[in-house]
C-alpha cells in the first residue's frame, strides 16, 4: 500500500460555496473573474453578494433542498454564480456539455430527474428541445437575456430573503458530472459537498495559489477537471481566474498574454499545440510560471518540448477521475523541475493507493511493477446515480476505488506511472501494447500532427494496433508505410503498428481523452 507523504486535512463539513468563498470579504475588491473576450470583471466582493443574490431568486422561484439544476453553458463569467446560487439554494447541479443535442440533454436531464434548466440565449433552443423531450423542468432561467425567461442579471434585484438551507456536507450531492461515457453509457456521479470541498484542501499544499496569481480558464468549468482546477481551487484561494468559451488557439495565446496569466492548467492537445504550432511564436508567453496538464495521458517527450520551448520549468502532470472529485496526483510546484519525465505526480493528502495485478486482482504488486491502480480517500464519490450495482463493480467493500487505469510507483520517490487503460490495451499474442505509448511515438514523427491508436482484428482474428493518423500540412505525401517503419525502427516487435488509416481529426471529449470507441466503430 502507498500513502500520501503530505498530511492528512481533516474533511472539509462545508457547503461547497460556503468552502470556496468563505474568503471572498477579505479578498474584496481583488478580480475574481474576467471575460477574456471581452474584459468584464467581477470581484471577489461581487461574486459573493451576486451568487447569494440569485440564491434568493432562485428559491422565490420554488427551487428547493434536493431538486437538481442543470447547468447548460460554456465558460462565462456567469458559470460560478450561477452554480454556487444553485448550491445555496440546496439544489444539487448537474453539469450538461454545452454542445450536447437535444437528445443528449433529454437524456441526462431524464436520468437525474432535473427541474431546473439554466443556459444562455445561444443554446435556449436546445435547452427547450431538451427539456419537451424530458419532461419534469419547471423552469429554464438564462444568463444573459432572452423573451420569455427570467435572466441571473434581472434576478440580483430580488428582494426575497436569502435561503437558509440545511445542508449535510457528507450526505448531500452538490455536483451531478456525468462520466464522458467513453467506455460505456454515461453515468451521473454523485459528488457530496465535502468530497469535493475536501479534495481543494488535499490539493493545496502542493499545488498553492493566492492573490495575484492568475489562471486561464479554457477547459470547460462543466468538466470535473475545470469545476476543481478553474474555478473552485482558484476562487477558494483569491487568485484571478481569466474565462474563455472554447479553446481558439490564437484567442488562448493572446488571453495569455493580455492578462500576463501566470498559470495553465490544460489537456495534451493544448500542450502539443504550445509545442509544435508556430502561432506560438508571435506572442508574448513570458508571465507564465508553470503549465500542468490532466484528463489524459502526456507523453514525457512531448511535454519536454512545451517546457523547453516557453523556457518554463518541465510541464507538471496530475491524475484523478471524476468519481474522485477528481484529484488524485500532481506533481507538485516545488518539485517539477526535480519530477522524472512522465510521472503524474504524488498521491495528494490523506490519500492511499494500491497497485493489484491484472491477472490476479487480490495480489498487490511492489514499485516498479504495473497493474490496476485502485485508490481510497475521502474524496471517493458517493456512488453512481441510481445504479447501485455500477456502483458495487467500481467501489470494493474495503472502499478501495478500481479506476481502470494501468501504472507503477517508481522505486524510490513515490512518483506514480500512469500506462493506459485496462480496457484500451491491446493484446497482441498474448503481449501487452499501449496505445499511449504508440501515439506518443507518433507525435515525435514531423510529418504527424496528431495520432490515436486503437486494437482491431486482422484476417486471422488477431487483435493489432491501428493507427489512426492526422498528417501535417506540409506532409501531404506520406504514406501509411513511412509510418509502420518509422515506429517498426523504434519499438520491440509485438508492439509495431500494422494498419494505419488518415483521418481529418482525432475524436476528443471535452477533457482532452481520445474517443477510442468511435476509432473502433468507424474501423
Amino acid at each position: 500500500m502507498f500513502r500520501s507523504e503530505y498530511a492528512d486535512v481533516p474533511p472539509v463539513d462545508l457547503p461547497i460555496h460556503d468552502a470556496v468563498l468563505a474568503r471572498a470579504a477579505e479578498f474584496g475588491d481583488i478580480p475574481a473573474l474576467i471575460d477574456g473576450t471581452d474584459g468584464t470583471t467581477l470581484s471577489y466582493e461581487q461574486v459573493d453578494r451576486f451568487h447569494r443574490r440569485v440564491a434568493a431568486a432562485l428559491a422565490e422561484a420554488g427551487v428547493r433542498k434536493g431538486d437538481v439544476l442543470a447547468l447548460h453553458s460554456p465558460n462565462t463569467v456567469a458559470f460560478p454564480t450561477a452554480f454556487y446560487a444553485a448550491t445555496r439554494a440546496g439544489a444539487t447541479v448537474t453539469t450538461v456539455h454545452p454542445l450536447a443535442t437535444a437528445q443528449e440533454f433529454a437524456k441526462q436531464l431524464t436520468d437525474c430527474a432535473a427541474r431546473w434548466i439554466i443556459t444562455v440565449s445561444p443554446l435556449l433552443d436546445i435547452a427547450r428541445r431538451a427539456a419537451e423531450l424530458a419532461g419534469g423542468v419547471r423552469e429554464i432561467f438564462v444568463c444573459d437575456s432572452a423573451t420569455g425567461h427570467r435572466s441571473l442579471i434581472d434576478m440580483l434585484a430580488t428582494t426575497a430573503p436569502e435561503p437558509r438551507v440545511a445542508i449535510d456536507p457528507g450526505e448531500d450531492v452538490a455536483a451531478l458530472p456525468y462520466s464522458s461515457g467513453t467506455t460505456g453509457t454515461p453515468k451521473g456521479v454523485m459528488l457530496t459537498h465535502r468530497q469535493i470541498a475536501t479534495n481543494l484542501a488535499q490539493l493545496h499544499p502542493a499545488i498553492p495559489a493566492g492573490p495575484g496569481d492568475r489562471v486561464l480558464a479554457v477547459l470547460p468549468f462543466f468538466h470535473i477537471y475545470g469545476l476543481t482546477a478553474l474555478m473552485n481551487a482558484p476562487l477558494r484561494q483569491g487568485a484571478t481566474v481569466v474565462v474563455l468559451p472554447r479553446f481558439d488557439l490564437e484567442q488562448f495565446l493572446a488571453a495569455i498574454q493580455n492578462h500576463r496569466i501566470t498559470a495553465l492548467y490544460v489537456a495534451p492537445p493544448i500542450v502539443l499545440a504550445l509545442a509544435k504550432h508556430p502561432a506560438v511564436t508571435r506572442y508574448d508567453l513570458s508571465s507564465l510560471r508553470y503549465i500542468v496538464s490532466a484528463a489524459a495521458p502526456l507523453d514525457a517527450r512531448l511535454a519536454a518540448a512545451c517546457s523547453a520551448r516557453l523556457g518554463l520549468p518541465p510541464v507538471g502532470q496530475a491524475y484523478g477521475m471524476t468519481e474522485l472529485s477528481p484529484g488524485t496526483h500532481v506533481v507538485p510546484l516545488d518539485a517539477m523541475r526535480d519530477a522524472p519525465p512522465g510521472t503524474v505526480g504524488k498521491l495528494v493528502a490523506g490519500t492511499e493507493m494500491r497497485i493489484v495485478s491484472l491477472d490476479d486482482p487480490a495480489r498487490d504488486l511492489p514499485a516498479g511493477e504495473s497493474g490496476e491502480i485502485l485508490i481510497r480517500g475521502p474524496q471517493i464519490m458517493k456512488g453512481y446515480l441510481g445504479r447501485p450495482d455500477a456502483t458495487a463493480a467500481m467501489i470494493d467493500t474495503d472502499g478501495w476505488l478500481h479506476t481502470g487505469d494501468v501504472g507503477h510507483v517508481d522505486g524510490g520517490g513515490g512518483w506514480l506511472f500512469v500506462v493506459d487503460r485496462v480496457k484500451e490495451l491491446i493484446k497482441y499474442k498474448g503481449f501487452q501494447v499501449a496505445p499511449a505509448e504508440l501515439e506518443a511515438l507518433l507525435l515525435t514523427h514531423p510529418g504527424i500532427a496528431d495520432a490515436a491508436v486503437v486494437g482491431t482484428y486482422d484476417d486471422d482474428g488477431n487483435e493489432v494496433p491501428h493507427a489512426h493518423v492526422v498528417r501535417q500540412p506540409a506532409a501531404a505525401d506520406l504514406s501509411a508505410g513511412e509510418i509502420m517503419m518509422y515506429v517498426a525502427e523504434r519499438v520491440a516487435p509485438y508492439k509495431r503498428i500494422r494498419r494505419v488509416t488518415f483521418i481529418d481529426g482525432v475524436p476528443r471529449a471535452a477533457s482532452g481523452k481520445i474517443l477510442r470507441r468511435q476509432l473502433r466503430e468507424s474501423a
